[in-house]
């Protein structure tokens, strides 16, 4: 894990001193601008080169088949892939007829920079022509907090040394070729040819409209720009049109310092019923507001949203100078995926790059809703109600299953399943399990109940319907879940997954909780006392496999007796080297599994039992999948190992700046990015919360000498600061709140510093060969990755 030297460390910025061609993909999703409405992928202006070009609606899709070499009751028959719509970003230079092209003539200098506190990605560029002809291009692009439907660029050109004849034209492109997939990694996207088809284009003045349609899907999608000149003298303009190209053009001749450029304004809409007029109208009107809110208002309004959300979710770190960038990094890209995406789906990439097909999994609720949980709630319930939008689907696909309530899908854009692979997709019923602690979670936070009392309890009840009519009591009376997948899809079809059954068993038990505090709401959905006494007997008699000669927790029924992997002679990742059949039925786990579990629900183990059982799994964990080093990170630092939270940390925060796993180009990994929270205040933090007051049992590794963050609670934010000694809490705001550190049950009124316990004792635990960590307490040796 060598730091990048293409983008330098500093605290609040990702910054770009050089532009280098061979990592243009990587950094096309690291300087992605997003609202969780709209995503653009950091692009250049003129559009090439480029490694993937991507403008995202979120919810936009196409629907396409999945094949099957044979058929299968209940497989999906058609998936779901996001698309590349009307592509706003484009802006083309032509310096004395020759385009800007950076592979052509002279670069002299290019930087880039995103900026975390503004959120604005302003790039800067020194150009000599292949004729000599010299330009200087400042442009600076964002993506609206505050007017959900709007993108916005500033550009501007000046000429250099000598007189330039500069023609700028600003476009809109539907239906971009799109380059062909470089491999068969299932983690990467369909690649769709012209998905959308024109049925409206209208130009006029500095304006231009286009509206498609999705050709399967049947989506109507609209997108429009218009333009303000800088400055007062306006050389003369051309707008045009044509079914999928809108395009402003404006020239003139630049004396040596002077300058020409304008505000570009973009507005998108799109949805499944309305006409092609009222899509239209749509977009024009926002394209109004965006104008009179004007260039300037519009970074303004930026921001001070951003400086809003930096006050509740800045997290400060002393020690590491390139984790302290990375988590800044991480807040900055996971709240872009959440903030206003208003009963739509966190995808795992968000709107960063097509990769898993823009498709949303159980990440979103257990590693991502956490951290807007504490950081910016007021998109969780958003995120939450889509799911509830989505329970008549969920609903469907129980029944076909033979299950009550609602089975909801391992992967999916629309609340459809997607996943054509049934022993990773369907039999991951764990994903419910999720949904309803991020309910519990979000109400425990935010003390919200009239989410908890619709969204929240119907959320709750479908899902303990579906744990109660998938498990079953055996003959000792234990409730058992067999045939499942937990979150090691290392080891599908087990019986009895630890993590699954915890938390089926924490789902039914807060199902029975609500449907008591809330009984006229219960009785709207057909729940009597008698099926709440079931989950209550079903929670209470779970079963917990233990291996007691082993003194560990299997994974599963039976998994400590499985042949152990021969982890000398592998490829990883293993899913793109080794034949499932082979890896299913031997110990080797693909992501954090057991430990997840200790994660998720602490008060089920015992400290040696959360020792034990997170040194064997660490031996056979071999992470090939970015969701497992922040869970790792977590319970190492709970069993006291600070030194591998540290290293697990840094892997989580810099999964895309380093690109870890060689495919940050498809977008973003948005849940290791919330990872990197999670690790911190989770992890070295100590942060807890199922269902009552906060706790915290905080500590730091040798390499970090203090960690600053707030969360929020209620109406009132709390400030931690650790320190290796001591932990200070404060509060500001209306409530008073009681917190434990480290076991102690502690009043908060004025802030209150208190000591922190030595960490115990423990021999450092190690992974399977060549997957250990880097460790932050040495330098990259010359041969890493």
């Amino acid at each position: 894990m060598i730091p990048n030297p293409d983008f330098l460390v500093e605290p609040w910025r990702l910054r770009e001193c050089t532009l280098n061609l061979d990592l243009l993909a990587q950094s096309e999703s690291l300087f992605a601008l997003s609202n969780g409405h709209i995503g653009w992928r950091g692009n250049l202006d003129e559009g090439e080169p480029h490694s993937l070009p991507g403008s995202y609606l979120n919810g936009v899709h196409e629907v396409r088949p999945l094949p099957y070499a044979e058929r299968g009751y209940g497989n999906p028959e058609s998936s779901q892939t996001v698309i590349n719509v009307t592509n706003g970003k484009a802006i083309r230079l032509l310096v004395d007829d020759e385009p800007l092209d950076v592979r052509y003539g002279t670069l002299v200098s290019h930087e880039r920079t995103l900026d975390f506190r503004t959120g604005l990605l302003t790039r800067e560029l020194h150009w000599v022509s292949p004729a000599g002809k010299a330009v200087k291009v400042r442009s600076t692009r964002l993506v609206s907090f505050t007017q959900r439907a709007v993108a916005a660029i500033g550009y501007e050109v000046e000429a250099v040394g000598q007189p330039v004849r500069v023609v700028i034209q600003s476009e809109l492109i539907a239906n971009e070729e799109m380059p062909a997939p470089k491999d068969d990694d299932p983690r990467a996207s369909a690649v769709l040819e012209r998905p959308m088809n024109a049925v409206m284009h209208a130009a006029g003045d500095s304006k231009a409209v286009l509206v498609h349609r999705v050709e399967h899907s049947g989506l109507g999608v609209a997108a429009a720009m218009d333009h303000i000149m800088f400055g007062d003298d306006a050389p003369p303009c051309l707008t045009e049109v044509e079914p999928d190209l809108g395009r402003f053009t404006v020239g003139t001749l630049l004396a040596p310092g002077q300058k020409l450029g304008f505000a570009k304004y973009v507005a998108y809409g799109w949805s499944s019923t309305r006409s092609v007029p009222a899509l239209r109208d749509q977009v024009e009107a926002a394209l109004s507001a965006a104008k009179q809110t004007g260039w300037d208002g519009l970074v303004a309004e930026q921001k001070e949203f951003l400086d809003a959300f930096w006050r509740d979710a800045d997290v400060e770190l002393d020690g590491d100078a390139e984790v302290q960038q990375a988590v800044r990094f991480a807040l900055f890209h996971v709240l872009q995926a959440g903030a206003r995406g208003e009963r739509r789906a966190i995808a795992a990439k968000g709107l960063t790059g097509p990769g898993y097909d823009g498709h949303a999994f159980w990440d979103t609720e257990m590693l991502v809703l956490p951290v807007l949980t504490y950081t910016y709630p007021e998109s969780v319930a958003h995120a939450l109600r889509w799911r509830q939008d989505t329970l008549p689907l969920a609903q469907e696909r129980a029944q076909q299953l033979g299950f009550e309530g609602s089975a909801f899908p391992w992967r999916t854009i629309t609340g459809a399943e997607c996943s054509g692979y049934w022993p990773a997709g369907t039999a991951a019923f764990h994903l419910n399990a999720a949904i309803a602690a991020a309910v519990t979670r979000y109400v425990s936070a935010t003390g919200d109940e009239d989410f908890a009392a619709t969204a929240g309890i119907e959320l709750l009840v479908q899902t303990a319907r579906l744990w109660r009519s998938l498990g079953h009591h055996n003959s000792e009376g234990r409730f058992c879940v067999d045939g499942v997948t937990g979150p090691d899809e290392y080891s599908a079809i087990a019986d009895n997954n630890v993590y699954t059954n915890l938390m089926a068993k924490r789902n039914l038990l807060a199902a029975y909780e609500y449907v008591h505090r809330f009984p006229d709401r219960a009785r709207e959905l057909g729940v009597d006392e008698e099926e709440a006494a079931a989950w209550h007997d079903a929670a209470k008699a779970v079963m917990i496999p233990y291996d007691s000669a082993l003194g560990v927790h299997p994974q599963s029924d039976g998994f400590t007796r499985h042949q152990v992997w021969d982890f000398e002679h592998s490829t990883y990742p293993l899913l793109l080297h080794h034949p499932y059949f082979d890896i299913y039925r031997k110990q080797v786990v693909k992501q954090a599994d057991l430990v997840l579990a200790i994660m998720q629900c602490p008060e089920e183990f015992t400290p040696e039992q959360k020792a034990r059982d997170f040194d064997y799994y660490e031996r056979i964990t071999v992470r090939d999948s970015s969701l497992s080093a922040c869970v790792q990170a977590v319970v190492a630092a709970e069993v006291g190992q600070l030194q591998l939270a540290h290293d697990y940390l840094a892997e989580a925060a810099l999964m895309d700046i380093a690109d870890l796993e060689h495919n940050t180009a498809d977008g973003l990994h948005i849940a290791s990015l919330a990872g990197a929270w999670v690790a911190l205040v989770m992890g070295l933090g100590g942060l807890r919360q199922d269902g009552g007051d906060l706790s915290f049992a905080p500590r730091l590794p040798p390499g970090l000498s203090r960690l600053r963050f707030t969360v929020r609670q209620r109406e009132s934010r709390l400030r931690v600061t650790i320190t290796p000694g001591s932990a200070r809490y404060e509060v500001a705001g209306p409530d008073e709140l009681t917190i434990v550190h480290h076991g102690r049950t502690v009043r908060l009124g004025a802030p209150q510093e208190l000591p922190i316990p030595p960490a115990p004792r423990v021999r450092p635990s190690v992974q399977p060969p060549g997957r250990a960590p880097r460790r932050r307490d040495q330098p990259p040796s010359s041969d890493e990755d």
